[in-house]
């Protein structure tokens, strides 16, 4: 797994009903994108060092840009 500041991490539930946690990388430990990472917890508003699991996604900041840019404008 390689991320880099700005990028999302999710972390999926381990149960099928559980919520879903979503963070923003604000600090690396490693030059090259490798874990730990410092993450800025979306629904909690803490920051925490965290080894991401299996069960974690990085969702990179580009990807999100080129998603809000390809919807239409709302009016």
């Amino acid at each position: 797994m390689k991320a880099a500041v700005g990028d999302r991490l999710i972390i999926e539930s381990l149960h099928l009903d559980g919520p879903r946690r979503t963070g923003v990388i604000t600090a690396l430990h490693h030059s090259d994108g490798s874990p730990p990472y410092v993450v800025r917890w979306l629904d909690e508003e803490h920051e925490t060092l965290i080894f991401p699991g299996p069960d974690a996604h990085v969702e990179p900041r580009r990807e999100r840009r080129r998603e809000a840019e390809a919807r239409p404008a709302a009016r």
